[in-house]
């Protein structure tokens, strides 16, 4: 990998979870996890020098405290990333519903960025798909649905009026049936995922990152590292 890196300079390596790979050595590691350590820090001294220069390694880590020294060294600069504020959590949202039919507004978005205190990019992403399933769910249970007028599902230039739509009992022009009874699914529209489905999926969760975690996080950075 660092030959491959040094060969196509300038170049960026990138190493996700680093501790997984150079955690602290002790006496339980096996033969080929030591050598795995020895020639990454090898490689690593390489960097800058040698034909090295134009080669950035960047890695990341949930618990630095458990790299090995000798590996932390290596990282001239390490850098603390706090979780998201709520501007960022905000623009989160956004970014994670992605291309996902929606009926969402910026003060959606916005409120779902207040309310959701430390949570990490991971929970926000967790918490968004379980909010997409929740139209998904709405379909599954639904006990009658309606005809609307759209576009073909074959051909968009045309529109047609058998559409079917999940709708509640007393909809005036609700139809009994379940999702089982449709005998062209395509002729089902999907649901847009709305804020209160983001509300119900927010109800069912927890942020992953506990007080003592980010405790431990800023104490090191206090040791070895530095603030973004």
């Amino acid at each position: 990998m660092f030959e491959m890196a040094r060969e196509n300079a300038p170049s960026i390596i990138f190493i996700d979870e680093v501790d997984s790979l150079c955690s602290s050595r002790g006496d339980g590691d096996s033969d080929a996890t030591r050598r795995v350590k020895t020639e990454f820090l090898v490689q690593m001294q390489g960097v800058g020098h040698d034909g090295g220069e134009q080669v950035l390694v960047l890695a990341a880590t949930n618990i630095p405290w458990g790299l090995d020294a000798g590996i932390r060294r290596r990282f001239e600069r390490r850098i603390y990333i706090p979780l998201p504020d709520s501007e960022a959590r905000t623009l989160m949202f956004d970014l994670n519903i992605g291309e996902t039919p929606a009926s969402m507004t910026d003060e959606d978005f916005k409120e779902l960025g207040q309310r959701t205190e430390g949570y990490s990019g991971s929970d926000i992403n967790v918490l968004t798909r379980d909010a997409i399933m929740e139209p998904v769910r709405t379909i599954q249970l639904a006990t009658h649905f309606k005809k609307i007028s759209g576009p073909d599902p074959k051909d968009p230039s045309r529109i047609v009026d058998d559409l079917l739509v999940a709708c509640s009992p007393g909809d005036p022009y609700a139809i009994e049936m379940s999702v089982d009874d449709i005998m062209e699914p395509e002729k089902l529209c999907p649901l847009p995922v709305v804020k209160t489905d983001f509300l119900k999926a927010l109800a069912r969760s927890r942020p992953s990152v506990c007080d003592g975690d980010i405790k431990e996080h800023i104490k090191w950075t206090h040791e070895f590292g530095q603030e973004a």
